[in-house]
């Protein structure tokens, strides 16, 4: 009915990346999928849900469904991309108000759907939820339905809209404020930077999908730019978060393309990636987890040695290598290398990888501490 991504091929993709999704046997609930949480929404398609006729209902269980994909997937290793049909373009195919509240209602909905078996880069300090990457993508679904609303005229929802931007965002400036002014939750306060940089972002991707009517302008002034210039809203906690980015944090904000053929990383939530470059335990997880077999490890190992290479100035992988090391030992290290080719094995014996991976992980964390108090 839409000139878009077929459902059934939408959540092929989600399966492939995350499997351990869809192992529950019992029928998902009978219902519409705006009706449903996110892992009944991709089990219903996947059993061969039956679609709405009109274009309304399809349009909203269609953005039900993106939005079910994009949720398991953002944190997975390859990440499904609905990020536009999401943002923009399924809240100018829904052309009745009453379908834009109903997506919204939704919206919030999904706002509230649980990380643990999706995600491993989320963290809380203060109590108030946990701060992630999510976070950014739910923001630009409700910028979506704010220029909605702004065009319906329902200053009714325009007001609730916003008060759910406002709350997400005062949220995630709590959550912030309190990593950096609490001692010892340094590492944390660096995770929360990335997320938080990162979902600010995306509400300007979010806005690059509005024109530039002047309906739209006291939108901009309130939520565009929040990493820049724009540091009026919210005591400018934002652009203050950014510029820690940018001095400690961006190198690690890359998108893992070296990891995403391994298929052996997949079969469990618990070897999704962190946010890096804290990467020590998760090396020691995929060094030791019961799913994971040699050649995984193996072919593993040879992605973070040749990824470290590659990208410029980033410290995870490095960090991932010392705790595949500290779990395995270096003969067994060297039995994984036998399996991998020449040219990375010497890639591992280079100086300058050595010399990174040797730095223990107590001197690591500590010199990222004493980074972020420089960049404060």
């Amino acid at each position: 009915m839409l000139d878009y991504i077929s459902p059934v091929t939408l959540v092929e993709w989600v399966e492939n990346t995350a499997p351990f999704l869809f192992l529950d046997p019992s029928p998902p609930p009978a219902k519409r999928l705006i009706d449903l949480d996110f892992v009944d929404i991709l089990r219903s398609v996947r059993l061969g849900y039956v679609w709405p006729e009109t274009l309304t209902e399809y349009v909203e269980d269609y953005f039900a469904l993106c939005l079910s994909a994009h949720h398991a997937t953002v944190a997975t290793f390859i990440p499904t991309d609905v990020d536009s049909k999401i943002r923009g373009l399924l809240w100018k195919d829904s052309k009745e108000p009453a379908s834009h509240r109903r997506m919204f209602e939704f919206a919030l909905r999904a706002m509230k759907w649980p990380l643990e078996n999706v995600s491993r880069r989320y963290t809380q300090v203060a109590g108030l939820g946990p701060v992630s990457g999510h976070n950014g993508e739910q923001l630009s679904v409700l910028m979506g339905a704010l220029q909605a609303f702004l065009k319906n005229e329902d200053a009714e929802f325009v007001a609730r809209a916003r008060a759910a931007i406002d709350e997400e965002l005062r949220r995630e400036a709590i959550e912030f404020v309190t990593a950096i002014e609490t001692k010892g939750l340094e590492l944390d306060a660096l995770r929360i930077v990335a997320s938080i940089t990162h979902n600010v972002g995306d509400i300007d991707q979010g806005l690059s999908y509005w024109s530039k009517h002047e309906m739209y302008n006291d939108v901009r002034a309130d939520y565009g730019r929040l990493a820049h210039e724009n540091t009026k809203p919210f005591g400018g906690v934002f652009a203050h978060a950014a510029k820690v980015y940018k001095r400690v944090m961006s190198a690690e904000g890359h998108r893992h393309y070296p990891l995403r053929s391994i298929r052996g990383l997949r079969q469990s939530p618990d070897l999704l990636l962190p946010l890096g470059p804290f990467f020590d335990e998760w090396g020691s997880i995929v060094a030791t987890h019961a799913s994971v077999n040699d050649e995984t490890r193996a072919e593993t190992l040879g992605a973070i040695i040749t990824g470290s290479r590659k990208i410029a100035g980033q410290k995870g992988y490095f960090r991932a290598i010392r705790g595949m090391q500290d779990a395995l030992g270096q003969a067994k290290i060297q039995t994984l290398l036998k399996k991998l080719p020449n040219s990375v094995r010497k890639d591992y014996e280079d100086a300058e990888l050595r010399k990174a991976v040797a730095i223990s992980r107590e001197s690591f964390e500590s010199s990222m501490k004493k980074a972020l108090h420089a960049a404060l």
